[in-house]
């Protein structure tokens, strides 16, 4: 842009005043009396635009066509529609008209002036250009009268802009494409998981809640497709427009970007359903901690009535149990990296740092930029991709450094487990969830300091067995799948146990209800211990290591009919049924929540501050509700979890 054009530029932008030399804004409010001061006759401009021939170094001059939204033909506007073969366009312009609305008596002011309240020039690049062609510009003017009343109080509100265009069918049916290609797999994907949840809940039948399970599952699975798609729409962007050293692509104009912005609205709104879905399942599983601790000796006990005194069973401490549903009630929110850290992570490399002025729709890739510089406006797809990929890449460092070399809360769970001579046992559907060996291969924990030290002593110099579950290994935490009759039997002692609805009125109860959940507990402890050292013929089970294509598609083959299943799990996957496993679905939520609050606002303060909001609502729910249902499915009362 050279020339006229940039007088013509220098001539409006005279109009706004000092605030917008650099269109740091591009739309401003001139008051009419400046207009009439700055433009009492009108002027007329032609146009040009410099360029230079690169074989012969010849200059030339090229007219730049004129779009006028107001010209009208045979008293039709012409130049409204979107097909350009109608249009009309002229080489001639003016910004003020001042003179053609003047009344006939000499004298007076202005009663109507035509003013150019729109120009935009528009540059479009040639498709699958590398050095930057364009076709000539276009300028599109829009014009509008104004009434004279009162020139010193009146104001019109005029804008200038210049866009940067190129052909975006291309990139729209590769998303398309992408779309729906990935949305097929998504209902494969969707139908597997249906199938396997089918499995674990011991039902055959087609019903309305298997229905419904499928569209929860293609949800959730259809968020995941179009958050690839937007994210990697993002980052195409980012990288490409940032990294070229010669004009070959250009970003989408904010009109282009609404498809964008739905499928991030999508991908918000079906995440949101899929996280709501998990967090429900969570807080209805079925838990038991199974006591292995005996009595060391027998104590003398008075028989009331009788007038003797006899031997009873030394009683075995609550205390252990107790601490490890504390545990276990702590570790039900814990995340693989702290929420805090995330959002301050963030919003320090996009505010700090200076991350966010890759965001701006301007070819450099500078992270500092002077405040005297131009400052072009925000691209909302540029946005999207370098708050994303932050996301992304500081989750994901600091996960694994964290957890490698710092600390993993849920192999130190199952340690701690051990220790105590406690083992977890986890239904998260009807006959499938999880089992922790927790049994102590020293055959008391509740002991001193002394004997503890010695034990954990032994146990480093191999003076011991090995924790397994089996003989000689170490495997502890292992996948079920329990049969129909052993889920029976559960639920017959289980209704017993909470059908006061647990421990949370012991103080109010009567002695009848305490004794009989007091009884329904040692029961379930005794019939699951039996369970576990294949006492139950008729209940008995197997382990085995689970194929390789059970593993990756999550569903198990085999079903439990006589003898139920313990499949090794080292990956310690009941973690499924904490925040802790689910780390990907709330990890995209998060980012989600953060892209719509701030493409909603612009704001990156304003969407960490709502994020780590939401995060603690959502954290305190599952810790308040996730408890309750502890309480009520282990007999262990809440006063007790803290």
């Amino acid at each position: 842009m050279s020339g006229c054009m940039l007088f013509v530029r220098d001539r409006f932008l005279s109009l706004v005043g000092e605030g917008i030399q650099n269109l740091k804004i591009k739309k401003c409010t001139i008051s009419v009396s400046k207009m009439l001061s700055d433009f009492a006759n009108p002027i007329f401009y032609d146009v040009y635009l410099e360029y230079h021939d690169d074989d012969s170094g010849q200059q030339y001059l090229w007219a730049v066509p004129v779009l006028n939204f107001n010209l009208q033909y045979n008293e039709m506007s012409v130049n409204q529609g979107s097909n350009m073969n109608n249009w009309l366009l002229t080489r001639r312009m003016f910004l003020v008209d001042s003179l053609s609305g003047q009344e006939n008596d000499l004298g007076k002011q202005p009663r109507i002036i035509r003013i150019a309240s729109k120009i935009t020039i528009s540059i479009r690049l040639i498709p699958n250009t590398q050095r930057g062609t364009i076709y000539p510009p276009l300028i599109t003017i829009a014009y509008k009268d104004i009434l004279v009343q009162n020139p010193d109080t009146q104001s019109v509100m005029v804008s200038f802009s210049v866009n940067y265009e190129m052909n975006q069918s291309e990139a729209q049916i590769q998303t398309d494409i992408a779309l729906g290609v990935l949305g097929g797999l998504a209902v494969l994907w969707s139908l597997l998981k249906t199938a396997g949840w089918k499995r674990r809940i011991g039902s055959p039948i087609i019903d309305l809640q298997t229905v419904l399970k499928f569209l929860l599952f293609y949800a959730g699975d259809l968020a995941n497709v179009f958050f690839i798609i937007t994210v990697g729409t993002g980052l195409y962007w980012l990288i490409f427009f940032k990294a070229q050293q010669f004009v070959s692509v250009l970003l989408p104009l904010p009109s282009q970007e609404e498809v964008f912005i739905t499928y991030v609205g999508c991908a918000f709104a079906l995440k949101a359903l899929q996280f709501l879905h998990k967090l429900f399942s969570q807080l209805t599983i079925d838990v038991f901690f199974i006591d292995w601790e005996r009595p060391k000796g027998k104590i003398l006990k008075a028989v009331e009535g009788e007038g003797g005194i006899k031997s009873a069973a030394a009683p075995v401490s609550i205390w252990r149990t107790y601490f490890i549903a504390n545990e276990w009630n702590e570790i039900q929110t814990v995340r693989k990296i702290n929420p805090l850290f995330q959002v301050f992570a963030v919003l320090f490399f996009l505010e700090v740092v200076g991350f966010s002025n890759l965001a701006l729709m301007d070819s450099s890739s500078s992270l500092i930029r002077s405040s005297e510089s131009y400052i072009a406006p925000w691209s909302r797809i540029l946005r999207f991709g370098v708050s994303t990929v932050l996301w992304l890449v500081i989750i994901i460092f600091f996960a694994a450094f964290y957890e490698r070399f710092v600390e993993d809360k849920i192999r130190q769970f199952v340690d701690l487990c051990s220790m105590s001579n406690i083992s977890v046992f986890l239904l998260s559907h009807r006959c499938f969830g999880y089992y922790i060996h927790g049994r102590s291969v020293h055959g008391h924990t509740d002991t001193n300091m002394e004997e503890m030290n010695m034990n954990l002593k032994r146990e480093a110099e191999n003076l011991c067995s090995q924790r397994g579950l089996l003989p000689n290994t170490d495997g502890q935490t292992f996948q079920i799948s329990i049969s129909s009759k052993m889920r029976q039997q559960y639920d017959r002692i289980h209704e017993t146990l909470t059908r006061k609805r647990g421990p949370a009125r012991l103080l109010d109860s009567s002695a009848t209800t305490f004794e009989q959940s007091t009884k329904a507990y040692h029961t379930m402890n005794k019939f699951l211990g039996s369970f576990i050292d294949h006492v139950h013929k008729d209940m008995d089970y197997i382990v085995k290591d689970k194929l390789l294509l059970e593993r990756i598609i999550g569903m198990e083959f085999m079903e439990p009919m006589e003898k139920s299943i313990f499949y090794n799990d080292e990956g310690h996957s009941f973690s499924d049924v904490l925040f802790y496993g689910n780390e990907a679905t709330l990890l995209i939520f998060d980012i989600l929540f953060f892209s719509v609050v701030d493409l909603a606002s612009q704001s990156f303060v304003l969407a960490a501050v709502l994020t780590y909001l939401q995060q603690e609502i959502f954290r305190f729910i599952r810790n308040t509700a996730g408890q309750k249902n502890l309480a009520s499915k282990t007999l262990v009362d809440e006063r007790f979890l803290i």
